[in-house]
């Protein structure tokens, strides 16, 4: 066994974490600036925090100079986006990972169409599979991440991937990408099934 002493650790776990902790979602996080700017940006610290009320969270690690385009905006207008990233959209999420100016919409420069959302002002992306329009519920520091907390305000779901009879989403047809760790990403084609002992 590698054995690793945190403490005594030089350096950032940062590697060990996204490499072990695997595969990981994908918010792609919408956000629009007090300045009008739409952001747009892949985050693979993601998951539900609740069901009631329903919440989602996820994690940047803060930039050199502190919180990043996405948290500042959630923090400053109370009100963010996450997209679901499927195969059909990867390609363009990778795109929306390159360090730009705030005042520099990726929207603009991965060339994603915007839809308009229902209850909150960022855009959701076209052509996603599913979008949580969420207001802000909190931010934490965490280290050097920032946790930012959603309340789901509004759900947009395409009717490929919900079952027309149930009425209830069909995990086979949700071709989400997970994060690995470097340039790496996952599939979900490969799914089993259990049953949960009693």
């Amino acid at each position: 066994m590698v054995e690793i002493d945190v403490e005594e650790l030089e350096g950032s776990l940062y590697r060990v974490l996204s490499s072990v902790v695997i595969p990981r979602p994908i918010a792609w996080v919408s956000t629009r600036s007090e300045a009008g700017v739409d952001n747009l940006a892949p985050y693979s610290f993601f998951t539900v925090a609740s069901v009631d009320p329903p919440v989602v969270l996820f994690a940047p690690v803060d930039g050199p100079d502190g919180l990043k385009d996405t948290p500042r905006n959630a923090r400053e207008t109370g009100e963010f986006v996450v997209n679901l990233v499927t195969e059909d959209l990867v390609e363009a999420m990778n795109e929306t990972a390159a360090t730009l100016p705030a005042e520099e919409s990726e929207f603009d420069r991965a060339g994603i169409g915007r839809v308009e959302s229902t209850t909150v002002a960022p855009p959701r992306v076209g052509g996603a599979k599913a979008a949580f329009e969420c207001t802000l519920r909190e931010l934490i520091d965490v280290g050097g991440s920032t946790l930012v907390l959603g309340d789901v305000q509004y759900v947009h779901l395409d009717e490929s991937i919900v079952d027309p009879e149930s009425g209830k989403v069909d995990v086979q047809d949700v071709d989400a990408v997970g994060r690995l760790a470097g340039s790496w990403y996952a599939h979900v084609d490969d799914r089993f099934s259990l049953e949960r002992p009693p």
